[in-house]
């Protein structure tokens, strides 16, 4: 741990943690794209029931969300924390404590999402938690926004990548989360990601390897018909994928011309999809159906995010003592 010190300070120091390559001193409290300092700052750490069956599992995926974020969709269903700053502040210790809270009450695996401004926190928490105990797998779980150099520094704490792909249009890209340079940074990481662990299942659950999500967006079907392709050619068999059709449009509007769709997917373009993977011929992974209205929307600001059937919460930043007894 005394030689990790050195670099944590080196890469906070002038931040290239994302692509955005910011430089900023984030020791020195400067913030970047992401909106976060040094200092690590969480939002919630729940046992989910909402992720794909090999992540649940029966005891719920052990999800610890951070807050801020290095792309910022405008569609984002979890805007409170990504792109309003809701969250509270935790050591390592603190946040190794908190993994090892959620692997005591029966969590599959500890799940990181969104930590990617974070590394070097993360990797000094996951650490501590790895000396003190901890033997359920890590879960790498982004947005696929990632430098690939910076990447090869999880080496050493995570099992299970979970990664999005979101476009490979530049122009959507640029968009949607002002970065046109998404999809060549997304493909070049998560082929990285790809190669680093082998599928590996233990009772039906994942204790290795790799998922790709996509998000179907409401008339984005040329989109979804290039990433299905570039998974089916890039990524199959080693890895499974996840295709979702949860899109809710959260009103996130800075630009006119900027607003994401103002609709769910339609039975139509579900369809469509459907039969692109047939056609394809994808059939290892995960199908959600359609949403229809917006019930299960995460707020960060209760102290369950999610519909209680979805979750059980263990830590929270509002809570007075920061550890929720089951309730």
């Amino acid at each position: 741990m005394d030689g990790f010190d050195g670099l944590y300070k080196e890469l906070y120091s002038h931040c290239m943690l994302c692509p955005r390559q910011c430089g900023v001193d984030r020791l020195k409290g400067e913030r970047g794209f992401c909106g976060e300092t040094s200092e690590i700052r969480i939002a919630s750490a729940c046992l989910h029931f909402g992720e794909e069956p090999p992540i649940s599992g029966t005891g719920g995926s052990g999800t610890v969300f951070f807050s801020g974020c290095t792309l910022r969709c405008r569609f984002c269903q979890n805007y409170q924390i990504s792109r309003e700053g809701m969250g509270g502040t935790v050591t390592a210790d603190e946040l190794c404590g908190i993994f090892l809270t959620l692997q005591k009450r029966g969590a599959e695996n500890i799940n990181l999402v969104t930590a990617t401004h974070f590394i070097p926190g993360v990797i000094r928490a996951v650490l501590r938690a790895k000396e003190a105990g901890l033997l359920i797998p890590v879960v790498w779980n982004s947005s696929g926004f990632e430098e690939t150099d910076i990447l090869k520094l999880l080496d050493v704490v995570v099992d299970i990548y979970i990664p999005d792909m979101k476009t490979l249009d530049g122009a959507f890209a640029r968009r949607f989360f002002y970065s046109p340079s998404y999809p060549e940074k997304a493909v070049r990481a998560i082929s990285l990601m790809s190669g680093k662990k082998t599928r590996s299942m233990e009772n039906g659950m994942l204790k290795s390897g790799l998922v790709m999500r996509h998000l179907v967006i409401p008339g984005g079907i040329p989109q979804t018909r290039a990433v299905l392709e570039w998974y089916k050619n890039n990524l199959e068999p080693e890895a499974m994928l996840s295709l979702m059709f949860q899109f809710i449009p959260v009103g996130i509007s800075d630009m006119k011309e900027n607003e994401a769709p103002d609709r769910y997917v339609n039975r139509e373009e579900y369809e469509e999809v459907m039969d692109i993977i047939r056609r394809i011929g994808i059939d290892d992974g995960f199908i959600q159906d359609p949403a229809n209205d917006g019930d299960w929307l995460p707020d960060f600001g209760r102290r369950n995010p999610f519909p209680s059937s979805c979750a059980i919460p263990v830590w929270h930043f509002s809570d007075d003592d920061n550890l929720i007894r089951d309730r």
